[in-house]
């Protein structure tokens, strides 16, 4: 229940995959048959992901990840502004975006003298459009706004943004990171109006150490790795051959299978909801319940605490989480994104994600809610003085 983290391997990306791992190993860059072999498998994958977002196969740059997609964007974009046109020191971001946006903006700021607002959001994690027009001058250069949230699951209206933005500035580049979206909503890039955006592979049951940046024609973004000059001189780097074969199958099957996969996990993420709402006193489901992509659930529950749940649906073998798993390595802190939705102390660190794949089936949801329900009862049990009295305090005011 933790596919928002990372998802299994795809048996047809596996079986794609294999004989780039043995026999296809050749450097891409080599002259002879094996790097033609491993040129060709890049050249197939590259057009497997411009037909899933909907652009041109020479708009896709291939990357190890989420991560280095959105430095790439956000950093390849601050130095061309820099270099061509100064008077657009104003970045905006949202205050909800993941840490590897978050963190390179910051950077950006400090290291190239950018000035860096954030937009807010209201209860449901939509970004504020009359804050994020007032944001907007000539001297914004930049924008980046996720489509999905990867902790609450909301989908913002960036076809609208980006016409608001580009309406007030026409310099403005656009980027969105769209890591979270891909396969489970329709995307396409044309149609949203964006310069950049951000995908990963492993989301999507494709392999890790494999990402792309699409970059819409025309737009020089500038290099932040140097070397052999891959991926249209923007990526240097030996290309992480399989990896990438398997993010193109990844996708392939992501753009055949979209529909039927998006109905059946709605169906169960609806039924899900419905339970859990019911059946578990002092519950909230967290995020837009109608702006929402279909594989994530997010809910807050008085009176225990996330990380004691998540610890103990482990122990019964259900994986899950308490939001971004990207951050799992620093000091833990409350959820950046619940705190920006205005969510109290006591309903953020309260929360569990669950988040589905296809592989997921309705009986497994019905042995989560189960022992969701056995082990939240035994956590209000034991803090039962602290719950009670939270409740009581609450109906007093």
């Amino acid at each position: 229940m933790d596919n928002a983290a990372s998802t299994p391997i795809d048996k047809e990306v596996i079986d794609e995959m294999l004989p780039y791992m043995t026999c296809n190993y050749g450097n891409p860059s080599s002259l002879h048959k094996l790097g033609r072999y491993s040129r060709q498998g890049i050249l197939s994958s590259r057009l497997k992901v411009s037909k899933l977002i909907g652009c041109n196969i020479s708009e896709v740059h291939f990357t190890s990840g989420g991560t280095e997609s959105n430095n790439l964007a956000l950093t390849g974009c601050a130095k061309l502004i820099k270099k061509t046109n100064h008077s657009c020191n104003q970045i905006i971001v949202s205050e909800i975006e993941h840490d590897s946006i978050l963190e390179t903006v910051s950077n950006i700021g400090k290291e190239m003298k950018f000035n860096v607002d954030f937009v807010p959001v209201d209860k449901d994690g939509l970004a504020n459009e009359e804050r994020f027009k007032e944001l907007i001058s000539s001297e914004t250069g930049l924008i980046s706004i996720m489509l999905v949230n990867n902790e609450i699951g909301t989908i913002q209206p960036i076809k609208k943004l980006s016409e608001i933005a580009k309406s007030k500035n026409k310099k403005i580049i656009f980027h969105t990171d769209a890591i979270q979206a891909l396969g489970k909503i329709p995307i396409n890039v044309k149609d949203l109006g964006i310069d950049l955006l951000s995908i990963s592979s492993h989301k999507i049951n494709g392999p890790k150490g494999a990402g792309a940046l699409y970059v819409k024609r025309g737009l020089n973004l500038e290099p932040i790795l140097f070397g052999g000059g891959q991926e249209n001189r923007l990526r240097s780097g030996t290309e992480n051959v399989q990896s990438i074969v398997g993010f193109g199958k990844a996708c392939e099957v992501a753009t055949t299978k979209l529909e039927a996969n998006e109905n059946r996990i709605k169906e169960i993420q609806r039924y899900t909801i419905k339970r859990i709402t019911n059946e578990i006193p002092y519950s909230k489901l967290n995020g837009s319940k109608k702006q929402r992509v279909p594989n994530n659930i997010n809910f807050s529950f008085q009176g225990i605490n996330g990380e004691d749940l998540l610890i103990k649906l482990d122990e019964n073998e259900i994986a899950l989480s308490t939001g971004s798993a990207c951050s799992s390595n620093k000091k833990q802190k409350a959820s950046h994104v619940l705190k920006a939705m205005g969510l109290s102390h006591q309903e953020v660190t309260g929360s569990i994600r669950l988040s589905l794949g296809y592989q997921n089936t309705r009986e497994e949801l019905d042995t989560t809610i189960t022992k969701l329900k056995e082990i939240i009862s035994e956590l209000r049990r034991l803090n039962e003085f602290e719950f009670e009295s939270k409740q009581n305090n609450k109906t007093t005011k």
